[in-house]
């Protein structure tokens, strides 16, 4: 079997293998690249009254915690997975366990918005991480690998003929020139 038939065999089986994971990658990736553009993705970002923060850690958790939503509800900082203070625009987003945004005025210490942030679990989607080490390491990464093959088998299935043709020319070329 030659090199290209080889190519070519390995070429369409990687991509038979790596096309669900790919999808799933692709989608996700898709979906996370416009975030900031989609609030069912991702929650749209407020700007507070002020730059200049004039609440505590303390005000911010307070302001949640006595803030009357149905989906919030927050006693500690233990129902908090993350704390994003954003000072040039006036706002602390804190994204809670049940996957809710809330987002605090550094100025007042009002909360300004409640909603559901999705961008947390597309992004363990995409990477893999939300069915566990063994998917992340065991399929998402051997798909990104065989990603990277099929991209240069492609390119030699792509570039092959160029250069083959290119050969052929020169030898008819140099035939013609002993002929004379």
């Amino acid at each position: 079997m030659s090199g290209n038939v080889l190519n070519r065999k390995l070429h369409y089986w990687g991509a038979a293998l790596a096309a669900i994971p790919l999808v799933v990658v692709v989608v996700t990736g898709l979906l996370l690249q416009s975030k900031k553009h989609w609030s069912w993705v991702q929650p749209a970002e407020l700007r507070g009254t002020s730059t200049v923060p004039a609440v505590e850690l303390s005000d911010i958790l307070k302001a949640i915690r006595e803030h009357d939503h149905p989906e919030v509800s927050v006693e500690t900082w233990d129902d908090i997975m993350r704390l994003d203070v954003r000072p040039d625009r006036g706002v602390a987003k804190a994204t809670l366990q049940n996957g809710q945004e809330v987002q605090v005025d550094l100025g007042t210490g009002q909360v300004m918005q409640v909603a559901y942030r999705r961008s947390d679990l597309i992004e363990s989607i995409h990477d893999g991480s939300i069915f566990g080490d063994w998917v992340k390491l065991g399929i998402v990464l051997p798909t990104g690998l065989v990603l990277l093959f099929l991209w240069g088998s492609g390119m030699w299935m792509w570039i092959y003929p160029i250069i083959h043709r290119r050969h052929v020319r020169r030898r008819l070329t140099a035939a013609a020139l002993l002929k004379r």
